[in-house]
């Protein structure tokens, strides 16, 4: 089950990448997903802002709408943009700039929503923003042929769960209000412009003499398909839509414990959060949900800032961990059993970790048992398989939400 699916690959080349293309690399992962989490950090914020807590119908205290609604409005754009991506030429520099205006858009809207409909509008155009950036990056990485790329930007994203629930959480609570949070939070697409288009290195600077010889002769050359679309890219020429799709089958390997591993930890995060609660001076019930956030992303990041450390090849392990993490958690919101806080904080990071591993190793994997012709597209679809777990954790979030809110507390 763990053997790669082609060994072929076992003779890719390896290029180094400057320092500086590094550091671009984890500002696209930082602001690509930033948009995303604080959608889903202050999910309660919006909600509230348009329902009021305690419906008549339930016994404890619950937002008449589940926080699986944001999450579904933050995840179905994306699951659509990552499915339909990489069937598509590159052209990296269109979809940059539209994931960007999409990006400030998300921002904009959410933070002027006269009704829920519209703050759910500007949640699904920071969702478009981040999928497309997502799957359209992790397929241009493979031009760069490097592990390091992987790395660092998975670190990136995993710092942008932090920073994008730590900073939502600090900035609400000082400027008082999360509008005025959410127009401060418009320097991150900026930021992200700046990276892609000035610090980035073209990924031919890297391409050793042969490549460079074979572009001089017009094959595949960077200018016409990353700007136009024109041309399939290097890595994907021998592939046609049939073999794509016939090639999915040997990427489950990667697929399905990444896809169990989402599942598990988004049905927490978005079933289960705003329901554990605990009678705390020093913290209201929308700021507890806020720091819950705050401390997942902090194992999130850690775990994807560890790839250089250690690896794991045996992804389906982060799985059954993720699965412990669901039944500890689910059976907390329904008997409230915890005596402290702090308990659930550690179980939070431990279950933020648990994500963070899954992601950054599935890539790391797929760098180094994919060939190169199949590379590109393998990172792109594989994007597809958290995808689909953290829609399915936002259908059955919905309904996990209204049983529980209608169960009498235990204490």
């Amino acid at each position: 089950m763990e053997k790669p699916p082609n060994d072929e690959n076992q003779n890719v080349k390896t290029s180094t990448i400057s320092p500086r293309s590094l550091v671009a690399f984890w500002f696209l992962g930082l602001c690509n997903n930033y948009g995303y989490v604080v959608m889903l950090a202050g999910a309660l914020d919006i909600l509230s802002t348009h329902f009021h807590y305690n419906g008549s119908s339930y016994a404890r205290e619950c937002t008449q709408m589940s926080t699986g609604a944001i999450l579904l409005a933050d995840i179905i754009p994306s699951l659509t943009i990552k499915f339909l991506a990489p069937f598509f030429p590159l052209a990296i520099h269109f979809r940059m700039v539209l994931a960007l205006l999409l990006s400030a858009a998300g921002y904009i809207l959410v933070a002027e929503a006269p009704a829920v409909w519209v703050a759910i509008l500007g949640v699904v155009c920071t969702a478009l923003s981040s999928g497309l950036g997502e799957a359209s990056l992790l397929s241009y990485m493979a031009f760069y042929k490097s592990k390091n790329v992987i790395s660092t930007w998975s670190s990136g994203t995993g710092a942008a769960g932090f920073f994008g629930s730590f900073t939502y959480a600090s900035l609400t609570r000082i400027l008082g209000s999360h509008e005025t949070t959410l127009y401060v939070l418009l320097v991150v697409p900026i930021v992200m412009g700046i990276n892609f288009w000035l610090i980035l290195e073209a990924p031919k600077k890297l391409q050793n003499e042969s490549d460079t010889q074979d572009a001089a002769k017009g094959s595949y050359s960077r200018s016409s398909e990353m700007e136009t679309g024109d041309h399939v890219p290097l890595t994907n020429r021998n592939l046609t839509l049939t073999d794509k799709i016939r090639y999915i089958p040997h990427l489950l390997i990667y697929m399905i414990p990444l896809f169990l591993v989402y599942f598990f930890e988004y049905f927490i995060n978005q079933g289960l959060f705003e329901l554990i609660t605990f009678d705390l001076s020093w913290l209201t019930h929308a700021e507890q949900y806020k720091w819950y956030q705050v401390d997942y992303q902090i194992g999130v990041f850690l775990s994807r800032s560890s790839i250089n450390l250690f690896q794991i090849r045996h992804t389906w392990i982060l799985a059954l961990c993720q699965g412990i993490s669901l039944i500890f958690f689910a059976t907390e919101a329904i008997f409230t059993y915890v005596p402290s806080i702090y308990v659930i904080f550690f179980a939070i990071l431990l279950e933020g970790f648990f994500g963070g591993a899954a992601y950054v190793n599935t890539y790391n994997r797929i760098t180094h048992e994919i060939s190169d012709d199949k590379r590109e597209f393998s990172m792109g679809i594989t994007s597809l398989a958290d995808a689909l777990g953290i829609s399915l954790a936002g259908f059955l979030a919905i309904p996990a939400h209204e049983a529980i809110c209608r169960i009498p507390p235990y204490k």
